[in-house]
């Protein structure tokens, strides 16, 4: 994902964010979903825990999880908590 604003990780300028898929590993040393479902079965997304993920993901400290501006971390949480919804929970 091409993000809206650049961010630095290790020392580089960042312009763009590649999330591989999470292991069960990264699910383990995280510690939860980035995301909880409701009685309704409305979505949400849970930031603090989306954001681990991210970091892990896409290979960046989380400093530089921190730098990314808002509209992008809101596309990136969203990109992280599809690769555990199915596409019926989707809809």
């Amino acid at each position: 994902m091409k993000l809206k604003k650049p961010i630095t990780a290790h020392g580089d300028q960042i312009t763009e964010i590649v999330l591989k898929e999470p292991t069960g590993e990264d699910c383990r040393a995280v510690g939860g979903l980035p995301y909880s479902i409701a009685s309704d079965e409305s979505v949400s997304i849970n930031t603090a825990t989306a954001m681990k993920y991210i970091g892990r993901c896409a290979g960046i400290p989380p400093s530089s999880v921190d730098q990314i501006c808002p509209s992008d971390l809101n596309t990136l949480c969203w990109e992280v908590a599809g690769f555990f919804l199915s596409e019926t929970s989707k809809t």
